[in-house]
């Protein structure tokens, strides 16, 4: 297997977040590439590097304006007297149905979920990269390749189509399946990170196309909080094609792949003929998020039934899983696992 990745994805960094209204230091750091990055050695897979794929298919997801907010905040933050170094909003407004407006700060407020995506002066070039990384990834599997590996960076599965959130601003994961249905009629999604993917959600509730199915961690007291229920099944002709298993907290192996089998059941029933991994390894019992406590032999049995019992063509993209000495031993389980 491969893994695709690009140094400029290491360049954004914003230096801090703000949780619990006080700012700590922002734990999507460069570092867990060099972590992640030894994971794919000791896993065999081989580092290529991305093409530039323009931005057709990711405008496919993400539309002109919110694209536009990304590659201009930073530069027009700037000029704003007193501002603080990165773009964090200040504002949110209470429904988006009203008119867009002209200004940065309110700008800002409307595209960005939350204090936990602030954009940099890198952050738009590192996220094009970490998105042409899954792009990368999906051209080398609708070439043949049974499975590739993005390590994308930043990750993208909290972005919306208009909106960042959760370290997340181009959605990856959406983008590479965007990718896969210029080929293929049916695509699932499964998504495996510790926190629900809402922007991944959104991007596709009203479609039956492509099947999202997503575990993670129960979101009443936990990111993303609005997202994530087992009520939540899609809406116009997307109805039944979105399930969302919300685990308790801590949650180990055993209950896990118990409902791991489950999910694969609705994506089996659903008969796609490609699929994408959110590959988040924050489900991890040693992660510092400490939200469900999956074991690095876990991740292992996680690959392995996903690959034994789907067998599909299948990009594998890089969501979360934070600073730990185990990091990147839990991706080399997951992909020895996965091609058991």
């Amino acid at each position: 297997m491969k893994c695709v990745f690009n140094a400029e994805q290491n360049k954004h960094y914003p230096k801090s977040f703000l949780v619990n209204g006080v700012r700590e230091a922002n734990p999507e750091s460069p570092q867990r590439v060099d972590l992640l990055l030894e994971g794919a050695v000791a896993a065999g897979m081989t580092q290529v590097e991305p093409d530039n794929y323009g931005m057709n298919t990711i405008m496919k997801v993400h539309p002109e304006r919110y694209l536009t907010f990304l590659e201009h905040a930073a530069s027009r933050w700037s000029r704003i007297k007193g501002a603080a170094d990165e773009v964090t909003p200040n504002i949110h407004p209470t429904n988006r149905d009203g008119e867009y407006p002209k200004s940065l700060i309110a700008q800002a407020g409307f595209h960005m979920a939350d204090a936990s995506c602030p954009i940099s002066n890198d952050t738009w070039k590192s996220s094009l990269w970490s998105s042409w990384s899954a792009l990368h990834a999906t051209e080398l599997v609708l070439g043949g390749e049974p499975a590739c590996y993005a390590l994308s960076r930043p990750p993208g599965h909290h972005a919306g189509p208009e909106l960042a959130g959760g370290f997340c601003y181009l959605n990856n994961t959406a983008i590479a399946a965007e990718r896969l249905r210029d080929k293929f009629d049916r695509v699932a999604i499964l998504d495996v990170d510790l926190h629900h993917g809402n922007g991944t959600q959104m991007a596709f509730y009203d479609r039956a196309d492509v099947l999202s199915v997503s575990l993670h961690a129960n979101p009443e007291r936990f990111y993303p909080f609005f997202w994530g229920y087992a009520s939540e099944t899609g809406e116009g002709i997307g109805e039944g094609y979105n399930f969302n298993f919300p685990l308790p907290r801590g949650t180990q192996d055993e209950i896990y792949l118990e409902t791991l089998d489950r999910a694969l059941g609705v994506v089996e029933d659903f008969q796609p003929q490609a699929l994408v991994i959110a590959l988040g390894l924050d489900a991890f019992e040693g992660d510092p998020i400490a939200g469900l406590a999956i074991s690095t032999a876990g991740f292992n049995s996680i690959g392995a039934r996903i690959s034994g019992k789907l067998g599909l063509p299948t990009v594998i993209v890089q969501e979360g899983g934070y600073l730990c000495p185990q990091l990147g031993d839990n991706l080399a389980s997951f992909v020895h696992g996965f091609e058991s």
